[in-house]
């Protein structure tokens, strides 16, 4: 069994590690484009998944057909036959989205850790922990990085060692995606793996708050006030 403790820290080292060798940009400005986001972030309210967990979940599965189901990349109007099998038919895209993360196992709906390894061991759940069992990063996560060489899973089930993904992986899509999105960002504990920097970027025009500069409306503004006050009238 996989030890997803160690997965989950494993991710978060290779997160900092990565460098991209392939160009993920214009997938990447395809999903955060206000139409796809608006129609993500409606399954994410219902499900309390993260939108842009769902989005590279949708490119990788289905290469953002939305004519598809989320859980395996089969026809929306059809039951499913790779893995989950059974699932469907649904009349929309979000019908189908929401019984891939609710009702399909990892059950992506009940995770509770949304750090950077907590995600990438999701989306590696998601498409199945044999790279993990193996010793191998995934390349569902890592193709188009240097953390990936090598070794794909052809077909459900059947492992080939010398094949190469050709399909942009998670990571990189996530990284290209917060560079074009800077309110995209990790969150949550993840035990004993480190933080990720692009976790933390903040909104445009704004500054993380100090103690010399606290943020408006904060307790810190508050003492802040008094003490220039107690100041002024010595």
């Amino acid at each position: 069994m996989t030890d997803l403790v160690a997965l989950r820290a494993a991710n978060a080292k290779r997160w900092l590690d990565m460098k991209v060798t392939r160009s993920f940009n214009s997938v990447a400005q395809r999903l955060v484009a206000p139409q796809a986001r608006v129609r993500y972030q409606v399954v994410a309210v219902k499900t309390r998944v993260p939108w842009f967990f769902i989005a590279v979940a949708h490119e990788r599965e289905a290469s953002q057909n939305w004519s598809t189901q989320l859980g395996q990349g089969d026809p929306l109007n059809s039951v499913s036959v790779h893995i989950p099998k059974g699932r469907g038919p649904f009349k929309t895209w979000e019908d189908g989205a929401y019984d891939a993360l609710v009702n399909c196992a990892p059950f992506a709906a009940r995770n509770k850790d949304w750090s950077v390894g907590g995600t990438l061991a999701m989306l590696e759940q998601y498409n199945g922990l044999g790279y993990a069992a193996r010793g191998r990063p995934s390349p569902y996560v890592w193709s188009g990085t240097d953390q990936y060489q090598s070794g794909k899973y052809v077909r459900d089930g059947v492992y080939d060692p010398d094949v190469v993904d050709r399909q942009l992986g998670c990571a990189g899509l996530l990284k290209a995606m917060m560079a074009l999105d800077p309110t995209i960002a990790f969150s949550g504990a993840v035990s004993g793996a480190p933080k990720s920097v692009d976790a933390v970027k903040p909104l445009p025009g704004r500054e993380s708050a100090t103690i010399m500069h606290p943020s408006p409306g904060s307790i810190g503004a508050f003492v802040a006030r008094i003490l220039s006050i107690i100041f002024r009238r010595k």
